[in-house]
């Protein structure tokens, strides 16, 4: 086990859960695993829950599911700290009232989000124990709402996969818990399998072309990537700032609202979120309406309809479903200049070879400053030791950003500023010519795939839709849709112009409702304890 967790053997009894706001009828009791944030907020409210009793019953099932049982291997390190922290908003709570619908809820952090009171590392050996100097923008206003930081989750290296999704050179490789011979995605797989075991409600992701939707789709829960400007990126370990973004990661469509609300903002740190002035809300939940796909017109991507059986046959089912509740189907396709990701690689490369250099500077002296220090001390690093394994098919990749030119060449901006423009107008002037709401697609063309696979076998055709998001800026929301003939999940991506987050919730909300498509994983049942009465 590569991972450095800190835990304890935790033995946990809860009671409660509930509603803070608007949100479907209650039950009596309320299992965890059903439990959105505003049933805990009703819990907390009632007095039948604290965010002690919570943030034990997360400890308890990493400490269950994450080393033993089918040792998923979602989390680098956990807050040794969380349950002092829950104490203190209980108190808080009992003294002055909640801070926000976020108050005692337990989050968890992909590992390239700047945390002060655990190490942030990417992932990578060459970061192993770093603590940097403050909290990513995002963390903080996590933690002002009084969320408990509760643990850092394993990711990708760098938040690039290389040939294994899931795994780094510092946590391993994390594993799926619908089915721990197959992946969870990248590169916010940790997140991914850490909410769909139910380490905590909520998780946050980062996306440059995919990595919150693709652990997303799976691991069979719902995300966001919101438009670029949204949220801002200070504090998060870069990939492509052109494209990167981050995100949360839930279990519901209405969770994932309440996170995002909470973590907009302007950050003079991010001037891109500049972009986000009078067309960020506060409060997304309000836009969550059972009638929103009534009279809505949705582009359908088929050139991204599946690339196998299982996924083609749920979103079949999933358009289906959009014509019962009332949505008009426009089929879409995509022209090559579209679909062709060349000009992306040459900026990401660019990019992660500028953007690291910049972080890294942020670090301690004893880390590595440019990419030049990484690939030396890759070359160095060839064997396991007791803080990890070598990572080549990530590390290889290296060399090839190496090759990145400067980002104030004239060439890659061009490149950049015209390429991200024409897939946004086109994107744009599709929405105007049929008069759209929105874009939908299977967010993975085929289901989680086998950790032991033939990495160079050829893709086959009918996936890769996340790029769009990426290469425009705009938004996509995720939710489950349902499963294959072996129980892997497929979730829908509902893809829309620039800041229609809003809409885009709305619809993806009615469908969740509508379908009530996700499916709990059959490796991480339920622990003693974990129903809640209201």
């Amino acid at each position: 086990m590569i991972t450095n967790h800190l835990r304890s053997g935790f033995r946990v009894a809860l009671a409660g859960a509930a509603l803070l706001v608007a949100a479907p009828a209650r039950a009596a009791t309320i299992d965890l695993s059903q439990a959105t944030v505003a049933d805990i907020q009703a819990a907390f409210a009632a007095g039948t829950l604290t965010s002690e009793q919570l943030v034990r019953m997360s400890l308890a099932r990493i400490e269950a599911y994450d080393d033993k049982g089918p040792n998923l291997n979602a989390i680098i390190v956990v807050n040794p700290k969380a349950i002092e922290t829950a104490k203190a908003l209980d108190a808080e709570r009992k003294a002055k009232g909640p801070r926000s619908p976020l108050h005692g809820v337990p989050i968890i952090a992909k590992d390239i989000f700047n945390t002060t009171d655990m190490p942030t590392t990417a992932g990578s050996v060459f970061l192993a124990g770093s603590i940097p100097p403050k909290d990513s923008f995002m963390i903080t206003k996590l933690r002002e709402a009084g969320a408990v930081i509760l643990a850092k989750a394993n990711t990708s290296e760098f938040a690039s996969s290389g040939r294994s999704n899931g795994f780094s050179s510092l946590g391993g490789q994390t594993r799926n818990p619908h089915d721990p011979k197959r992946g969870p995605a990248g590169s916010s797989g940790g997140s991914g399998a850490a909410v769909a075991a139910w380490y905590a409600p909520i998780a946050l992701g980062t996306d440059t072309g995919g990595s919150i939707r693709g652990p997303a789709a799976a691991n069979g829960i719902a995300g966001i990537k919101p438009t670029r400007g949204l949220l801002s990126r200070a504090g998060i370990v870069p990939l492509a700032l052109s494209f990167d973004t981050g995100g949360p990661m839930a279990k519901s469509v209405y969770d994932c609202a309440v996170a995002l609300g909470i973590m907009t903002g302007i950050d003079p740190d991010d001037p891109v979120t500049n972009k986000s002035v009078g067309l960020a809300h506060r409060d997304y939940t309000v836009f969550l309406k059972p009638d929103s796909l009534r009279g809505a017109r949705i582009g359908v991507l088929l050139d991204y309809a599946g690339s196998d059986e299982g996924t083609k046959a749920v979103f079949k089912q999933s358009l289906e479903t959009l014509k019962a509740r009332g949505a008009t189907l426009v089929d879409i396709t995509l022209p090559e200049h579209i679909k062709n990701r060349t000009w992306a690689t040459f900026v990401r490369n660019a990019d992660f070879k500028a953007n690291i250099a910049d972080y890294l500077a942020t670090l301690d002296p004893k880390y590595p400053k440019t990419l030049d220090d990484l690939i030396a001390a890759a070359e160095k690093f060839t064997k396991p030791t007791a803080v990890g394994v070598p990572n080549p098919a990530r590390w290889d990749n290296f060399k090839r950003e190496a090759t990145g030119i400067p980002v104030t060449d004239p060439m890659y901006l061009a490149t950049r500023d015209h390429g991200m423009a024409m897939t946004a107008a086109f994107l744009d002037g599709l929405v105007a010519a049929h008069q759209l709401d929105a874009f939908v697609y299977p967010t993975a063309g085929q289901p989680a795939q086998l950790i032991d696979r033939d990495y160079d076998a050829p893709t086959p055709p009918g996936g890769g839709g996340t790029s769009l998001a990426n290469h425009s800026g705009f938004p996509d929301v995720i939710v489950p849709a349902g499963v294959t003939k072996d129980r892997l999940p497929v979730t829908l991506s509902f893809l829309g112009p620039a800041f229609s987050e809003p809409r885009l919730l709305g619809l993806a909300y009615d469908f969740e409702q509508a379908t009530k498509a996700r499916v709990l994983p059959p490796t991480t049942p339920a622990l003693a304890g974990e129903k809640i009465s209201l």
